[in-house]
């Protein structure tokens, strides 16, 4: 009995390259996984979770504060003019000025802080240069931060706003 051998070599059989295709894969993927580890900022975990809550607590007081008050906002940017309108209704008048903080949904660098004082009926207009297209955060407190008005804005999608008071009565 002869045994014949081919005349090939290997690397012109499919075999080899099928068996090798995996493990070049996982390398690929490691070395991609790898690269986003330690190109990637990582996400911190809060070291102290009493001071959390206690931030939390202090969240829903300033919601039960705004309840209370009775407070809507009513915002409008006016692309053309540059210009962010607002009203700021209450039950009862709110001296001094507010905070009103537009929070970008994904780049931080791009949030927006704008000191507003409303008038005696509650307007208020501030120039604001062009609003970018996203999803905004928006945080309305008054200076004392004690009370606030919280929601999201998709900008231009939603062209007016209206932040109320939250039902605290659930919580």
């Amino acid at each position: 009995m002869e045994l014949t051998m081919s005349a090939t070599p290997w690397y012109r059989h499919r075999w080899p390259w099928l068996l090798m295709a995996g493990p070049a894969i996982v390398l690929a993927a490691g070395s991609y996984t790898g690269y986003l580890a330690f190109t990637q900022q990582d996400a911190l975990v809060v070291g102290d979770y009493y001071k959390k809550g206690k931030a939390i607590n202090q969240d829903l007081r300033r919601d039960r504060a705004a309840t209370a008050l009775g407070a809507s906002v009513a915002l409008r940017y006016d692309a053309e003019h540059g210009v962010m309108h607002g009203r700021l209704a209450t039950h009862t008048p709110v001296q001094g000025t507010l905070l009103l903080h537009l929070a970008h949904a994904t780049q931080p660098e791009k949030d927006i802080r704008l000191l507003v004082r409303p008038d005696a009926t509650g307007s208020f207009a501030v120039p604001l240069p062009q609003l970018e297209r996203s999803r905004w955060v928006i945080l309305v407190e008054d200076e004392k931060r004690e009370w606030r008005l919280e929601g999201e804005w998709q900008w231009p999608m939603e062209r007016e706003l209206t932040l109320g008071a939250p039902d605290t009565s659930a919580r």
